[in-house]
């Protein structure tokens, strides 16, 4: 009888590993400079969201929950108008 593979949705869920990279590697080398830490949490989600968007059921939602931290982070940086940045 063939040995079942469990996937492991907790450490290597298969929506963050597509590709040649994890996307939690993306982010945190995308992130390392961040001068905020908000900056940096709404710039990972954009990663994320955008990253993993065509390896689950609805792109169109995960499009739109990137484009709000998109703005999020927009509105963050007029806020501080180029302080720390």
């Amino acid at each position: 009888m063939a040995q079942k593979i469990l996937k492991d949705m907790v450490n290597h869920p298969e929506h963050y590993n597509k590709g040649r990279f994890e996307t939690i590697d993306i982010i945190q080398d995308c992130i390392e400079d961040a001068p905020t830490v908000a900056l940096g949490y709404s710039q990972g989600n954009v990663l994320k969201y955008i990253c993993r968007m065509w390896n689950k059921n609805n792109p169109l939602q995960d499009a739109e929950k990137a484009e709000w931290y998109l703005k999020n982070m927009i509105k963050l940086l007029k806020e501080t108008k180029g302080v720390n940045w």
